[in-house]
């Protein structure tokens, strides 16, 4: 059998690296610091024996070799990423390149803060602008990303209840929700308390009263759901909640069906964390920087994080932990990801009021255009109108052989990064596709003929789908070999043999 790795593309860089290939040797001066033996600055037991084993390539080789690399990737850039629930999706280039002007780029955070106004006010503005966005009365810019976003929130719930005299270690959490949600009550130290849907993919309101107690510290609810589906008794969940001394947090991943047509602050929600990589097109890629702001009511101001911008006349300043009681502290160094924030902040004002409202009205409307494409030949996990994505069910092709696996890598081999998969797990071998806002008519019908065209091949040949990829850097793996013995790094090669 043939390796999965298809080396003919662009070798290792350990299979580039040659004695002498790291040319030119004099590139840098002789140093002028005078010379210490190593061991008086480091102990003799943490000197390594030998140098590291490092490929011997040049400047030229090694950019060659890295760009080369980064062109069989899939980017937002390149493909169309149908990606569905919270994710990277638009990175306009001018909000790229307003957040690297230099008053931005060469602050440092340790400046006095009347150094520091211009970005200050950025924050500030921000963090008003979220507010009007969302229907809460104060926003934290502290975390580093949706998760992040959750931990805090669930930190300043927990302080609430504290700051009561209260002690509810309950989180209500619904099948269809994002895994996140349960990992962070685990890492707040909060027991989780799953709830079940209904037939309409919605919170069953009956298995809510059944759950609710003097334990319970929240709900945790995305709306709309990760079915695609909006939380028609969002009103009533809230009321429920607020009768029994809960609180109800929003998961905000899917906020881009929302903008400018209500807000979470509007139906009763008290805290709500937002994903700017995804609503307000901060790039995310590769694992961050992210940025997973909170909002809160009122009554649970007190409680957030530290530093907080505030204004005073004119001016802005960081009021620290001394002017706060009952903050939760500082939750990662300095104020956030301001990069990141600067972009969000540029995104908005471009905008402005219309064009957020724009936004969700264009999600809405490209998703349901795919789905009345589609809906015919995969069946559906929930029926009914979406809202910004929608989720699809390949129980019909898993039956002819091809599972919801095989029809994501057949779409990486036609040229589009593959939907989410197998999640939410209320729906059998689950295919959840979001458009977005932002892709055009003629992207989305040639998306829609590849998706009936693999539907197609299933129903002729299914191995015409199973064998996929066939073109990619890396072909069809060993999945559970993969994951229980993976080989991570590269070795050299005995005498006689190749690397591996």
């Amino acid at each position: 059998m043939s390796s999965p790795i298809r080396t003919d593309l662009e070798p290792l860089i350990f299979e580039r690296s040659h004695p002498g290939g790291g040319v030119p040797k004099a590139y840098f001066p002789p140093s002028d610091v005078p010379n210490r033996p190593v061991d008086s600055l480091i102990p003799p037991s943490l000197l390594a024996e030998k140098p590291p084993l490092l490929p011997d390539v040049g400047e030229l080789d090694a950019v060659r070799h890295f760009t080369r690399l980064s062109q069989m990737n899939f980017s937002v850039d390149t493909n169309f990423y149908p990606l569905g629930s919270c994710t990277m999706k638009y990175n306009p280039k001018t909000c790229d390149q307003l957040s690297i002007l230099p008053g931005f780029r060469w602050t440092h955070p340790y400046q006095p803060d009347e150094t520091v106004q211009g970005i200050l006010e950025v924050l500030h503005t921000t963090e008003q602008a979220l507010c009007q966005v969302s229907g809460m009365d104060a926003i934290s810019l502290h975390p580093a990303a949706g998760a992040h976003g959750e931990l805090t929130a669930l930190l300043v719930i927990k302080a609430y209840h504290a700051s009561r005299g209260e002690k509810r270690t309950k989180v209500l959490i619904p099948d269809s929700a994002h895994g996140t949600n349960p990992a962070s009550c685990t890492i707040a130290g909060e027991d989780t308390v799953q709830l079940v849907s209904n037939r309409d993919g919605q919170v069953d309101l009956d298995d809510l009263k059944s759950k609710l107690g003097p334990d319970v510290a929240c709900l945790m609810i995305t709306n709309p759901n990760t079915l695609g589906v909006f939380e028609k008794n969002i009103i009533k969940v809230a009321e429920m909640l607020h009768a029994a001394g809960a609180l109800l947090y929003m998961d905000g991943a899917n906020l881009n069906a929302l903008l400018g047509k209500t807000r979470p602050g509007d139906f009763g929600v008290d805290v709500l964390h937002f994903n700017l990589h995804k609503t307000f097109a901060v790039p995310h890629g590769g694992g961050g920087p992210g940025a997973g702001p909170i909002g809160v009511r009122a009554h649970l101001e007190p409680f957030l994080p530290v530093p907080r911008v505030v204004k005073e006349g004119r001016k802005y300043r960081l009021q620290r932990e001394a002017e706060r009681p009952q903050t939760i502290g500082q939750l990662r160094s300095f104020y956030g990801s301001t990069g990141a924030l600067i972009r969000a902040y540029v995104y908005i004002r471009s905008l402005g009021p219309q064009g957020l409202k724009d936004i969700a009205e264009n999600a809405v409307l490209n998703a349901n255009y795919l789905l009345s494409r589609l809906k015919g030949a995969y069946d559906l996990g929930y029926q009914g109108r979406a809202l910004h994505e929608f989720v699809l069910s390949a129980d019909r092709q898993k039956a002819k052989g091809a599972r919801a696996l095989d029809i994501a890598k057949r779409l990486l081999e036609l040229g589009y990064y593959a939907p989410t998969i197998y999640f939410p797990l209320i729906v059998h071998e689950a295919i959840m596709i979001e458009p977005t806002e932002t892709e055009s008519k003629q992207t989305l019908d040639e998306f829609a003929d590849a998706m009936l065209k693999i539907a197609r091949d299933i129903e002729e040949d299914a191995s015409r789908v199973t064998a996929a990829p066939r073109n990619m850097p890396v072909t069809r793996l060993d999945e559970v070999g993969a994951a229980r013995n993976p080989v991570l790094r590269w070795t050299p090669p005995a005498a006689g043999q190749a690397g591996s």
